[in-house]
């Protein structure tokens, strides 16, 4: 009997071992597939793109036989930066109350939670109908850089917010404890213990924020416009994404639109190392 139970236990460990090898080799084998596809992609615009930069791209001033990208890439820093600043402290702080002070079993928090899953999976055309409709219309903003933003920052709220909440969670208790046995309050160690340890997490749904703010067309074509030329918060004007899309939908400027992709996907590199560089500054206070 004892001979046969080690034989089924052998044959088991043996079935478990194929298994865990086949999901190892699957998970190498999309992961590589995901690297493929990335590289492909990237190695494809700067090929077709590098080659279409020029100096006329860059020039200060837009007109319609240079095409230049400098008006959007300005719209583009002040777009990201004005939804930034109105999204990141909403979301940063209601990941707080939900983590800090709220019950995890009230029926309001798990409204919560449901209502940022729900807006996190609305087209960005609905965003974008919706803000032309409240901010543009019913606001009186128009045409505008502020419309955006805030039509951008409703969008990116629930990712910073679940990103936000995700990193708080993974804070060790031991540290809450800690800082309480020392005798600081609820609030003092909320931002001198858990937030500085939580800055990794939360800085990687910032920079994912910032992809979708830069990367977006649908919802800033019926809320900024495309104008192109340099804008104020009150000013109608398009990104780099808009920029990129007029081009090529256009029809006359196409080598012009990959040129724009190469400086896009620089500008996004750039903002995401110097985002990873402050969150790892901020960590080791």
């Amino acid at each position: 009997m004892s001979n046969m139970t080690d034989k089924k236990e052998v044959k088991v460990v043996y079935k478990k071992s194929i298994f865990s090898r086949f999901l190892t080799g699957l998970t190498w084998a999309v992961a590589v597939v995901a690297l493929a596809i990335l590289v492909f992609l990237v190695g494809f615009i700067l090929i077709r793109g590098i080659g279409n930069l020029s100096l006329d791209l860059f020039s200060p001033v837009y007109t319609s036989d240079n095409v230049s990208l400098v008006p959007a890439l300005w719209n583009t820093l002040l777009m990201t930066v004005m939804a930034l600043v109105i999204a990141g402290p909403l979301g940063i702080f209601a990941a707080i109350f939900l983590v800090e002070y709220a019950n995890n079993k009230s029926k309001a928090v798990g409204l919560i939670r449901i209502t940022a899953e729900t807006l996190s999976g609305i087209p960005s055309i609905v965003y974008g109908l919706f803000g032309m409709l409240f901010f543009s219309t019913a606001l009186g903003w128009g045409y505008s850089v502020l419309s955006g933003a805030f039509t951008m920052s409703i969008m990116i709220l629930p990712l910073i917010m679940r990103t936000a909440e995700e990193a708080l969670l993974s804070v060790p208790v031991s540290y809450r404890e800690g800082s309480f046995g020392l005798g600081a309050g609820k609030l003092r160690t909320i931002f001198r213990i858990v937030l500085p340890s939580a800055v990794p997490g939360i800085s990687s749904g910032v920079i994912l924020a910032i992809g979708r703010v830069v990367g977006e067309t649908a919802a800033l074509l019926y809320t900024a416009g495309s104008v192109a030329d340099y804008a104020g918060p009150m000013n109608s004007g398009r990104t780099l994404a808009i920029h990129m899309y007029v081009l090529s939908n256009e029809g006359l400027h196409i080598d012009k639109a990959y040129a724009t992709a190469v400086v896009l996907l620089v500008l996004v590199f750039v903002i995401n190392a110097l985002s990873s560089a402050v969150a790892k500054k901020i960590a080791k206070g």
